[in-house]
């Protein structure tokens, strides 16, 4: 939460916040008329998204303000296993991914105009070392 990110009119401010949740095919993001009190309670005025029109499954949000956002709650549908005999309910993957701070890729795979870092040298990360005092190399 003390981390800061670069923002558009160039002064340090609070991290954005985003995220990324694929679903096993037939899921797919509940109808507003679908969503209950509770829920409609947690998730605000969230604006969630498919990635793409034909792929109902995987779902964004953001880039949203990470202090307000701190925990997100995906408002899903999962099909009726009664209607459709291929549908074995917790028997399946979910993929979940997040990024806090400037850099996001928009849904089309094109980077926000606010990409401040870019990688120094092309490799694969084979280790991560946790320092003793914070942080990690």
């Amino acid at each position: 939460m003390q981390l800061k990110q670069v923002l558009a009119n160039g002064k340090k401010g609070a991290l954005n916040v985003g995220a990324v949740l694929i679903l096993p095919e037939r899921f797919e993001l509940a109808p507003t008329n679908r969503i209950s009190p509770e829920m409609k309670e947690k998730i605000s005025n969230l604006s969630f998204q498919n990635y793409r029109p034909t792929k109902k499954n995987i779902l964004v949000i953001g880039p949203v303000p990470g202090k307000k956002y701190s925990e997100i709650t995906f408002p899903i549908l999962s099909p009726d296993p009664a209607s459709n005999k291929d549908v074995h309910i917790l028997k399946y993957p979910i993929y979940v991914g997040g990024n806090r701070g400037r850099g996001q890729i928009y849904p089309d795979g094109n980077k926000s105009n606010n990409t401040v870092y870019n990688a120094t040298a092309a490799g694969i990360v084979s280790k991560i070392i946790r320092k003793e005092k914070g942080g990690t190399k």
